[in-house]
């Protein structure tokens, strides 16, 4: 199956079922039995980032076996094939871009009902200039012992940036895929810091999202992120892991923000499958979530003990196929930002606290108000379209169902899930602008950034109008 293909060899496969014990029978999962699976034979699609660990993990550890399920993954060539794969059937679910699900249940792009029971981890991200440009910006950066403060703003690059535009040059940056959670968190830092992004349009422009743009951001496929940046096609980027450490490895660039100082703790990828698919195999998809909540525990149980054997893990060619120091730099709790400078940031990747593998509703929400905020979503909507839409995409209740299962089987505790949850958080106050946001009241929200569409606002193919 070549370099991008995990498959699972089994007892299953070598032997098959006539030559097993009664022991070994009964060692199958009983619940699995239970479930009664209508499909035990599974393809899962990911993207070479470390954030795919838990489809690593469960596959590594024996977490799907124990549910009865035969998984192979498939590394995907970027975005768009992993979302055409869930939607066509060629793929049975995949590790996904949290606005992927959103975007095209509401029709953006590609239109399908896709849903997601797993959230796959909090944090992650990056944000990564080129040499050049950190040493024009670092001289707007407060120092503190000989080091820049942290968080960076990014009104240290606005003097960068008009200056570019003064002398008729574009500011190009690179993000993954328009619905990214990259995407919306590089514009989210850049508007916090009086730099406008760009919006989406009618038309041609409804995905290039570059009107009125102060900066020029286009998608670079993840790991051709820093050969960009070194070619000077682009003079910075965000990504997940380990694309930002490997620019400070090949001293190409400098990360200066994690996402975690952009949003504290915020939702990053989920674990997506088309409605049709969970229609169709309920059992099936239980199953696949517990495998995966079990993988999320694994990675974050007892202070990140597994973080070094997962690092080993997602070093492999048909993982991520990144240097495992470069994984490291961050899967094991620090961050290094510019050269040398390496900081402690013990929630860089979270996978099971602080409910980080519950789908919550407000979760979705922000995301549509950004797709709202730069024009994806061309109108205003009531607050009841954001809430109605997040509970057809993001499915709490099939979560907690596997949730109980695993509880029942003692295999996790019932203190880590949040029962009794509305599938809101409490309003987060943790962003870069100190804007905060309360989830239940999205036209509210959205009305407190001050870069971004307005009520009544629609994009033209020339600017904003109402």
């Amino acid at each position: 199956m070549g370099n991008t293909t995990v498959l699972i060899k089994t007892w299953k496969r070598l032997a098959g079922a006539a030559l097993l014990s009664a022991a070994s029978v009964f060692s199958l999962s009983v619940n699995a039995e239970e479930l009664e699976l209508e499909k035990d034979e599974l393809t899962f699609g990911f993207i070479k980032l470390t954030d795919m660990a838990p489809l690593a993990i469960a596959y590594e550890q024996g977490f799907f076996e124990d549910e009865g399920l035969f998984v192979t993954l498939e590394a995907q060539a970027n975005w768009k094939v992993l979302l055409d794969g869930v939607i066509d059937g060629k793929l049975d679910g995949a590790h996904m871009l949290a606005g992927q699900p959103l975007g095209a249940t509401i029709g953006y792009g590609t239109k399908a009902h896709v849903i997601t029971a797993f959230s796959m981890d909090l944090n992650g991200n990056g944000i990564t200039v080129s040499n050049e440009i950190w040493k024009q910006m670092k001289a707007n950066i407060p120092m503190k012992n000989g080091k820049p403060v942290h968080p960076i703003s990014a009104s240290a690059l606005k003097p960068v940036v008009d200056k570019y535009k003064s002398e008729g040059k574009a500011f190009n940056m690179g993000m993954v895929f328009p619905v990214s959670t990259h995407n919306y968190e590089l514009r989210y830092w850049l508007a916090a810091g009086g730099i406008n992004p760009g919006y989406y349009g009618p038309g041609s422009s409804g995905t290039v999202g570059q009107i009125s743009a102060d900066t020029l951001l286009s998608v670079t496929p993840p790991p051709q992120m820093p050969a960009t940046l070194e070619a000077g096609t682009i003079y910075g980027y965000c990504v997940g892991e380990p694309w930002n450490q490997q620019a400070v490895f090949k001293g190409i660039g400098v990360p200066v923000i994690t996402d975690y100082e952009i949003w504290k703790n915020n939702p990053e990828k989920v674990f997506g499958v088309s409605n049709s698919w969970a229609e169709k195999y309920p059992n099936t998809h239980l199953a696949v979530v517990k495998a995966l909540i079990r993988a999320a525990q694994w990675l974050d149980e007892n202070n990140n003990v597994n973080r070094e054997e997962a690092v080993k893990i997602l070093s492999k060619p048909n993982y991520v196929g990144a240097d495992e120091k470069v994984i490291a730099n961050s899967m094991t709790g620090t961050f290094e930002y510019e050269k040398g400078d390496v900081r402690d940031v013990p929630d860089f990747n979270v996978f099971y606290r602080y409910y980080a593998t519950y789908p919550f509703y407000s979760d979705a929400i922000w995301y549509l108000t950004q797709m709202r905020r730069w024009g994806q979503i061309p109108t205003d909507k009531p607050d009841s379209w954001y809430h109605d839409t997040a509970k057809k995409v993001y499915r709490p209740d099939i979560y907690m169902k596997a949730a109980e299962m695993l509880i029942a089987e003692g295999k996790v505790k019932k203190e880590d899930f949040p029962f009794g949850s509305d599938g809101y958080r409490k309003p987060q106050s943790e962003f870069i602008d100190n804007v905060t946001y309360d989830g239940r009241k999205p036209n509210d929200y959205l009305a407190q950034l001050k870069i971004g569409l307005k009520a009544g606002q629609t994009v033209t193919a020339t600017g904003i109008s109402k």
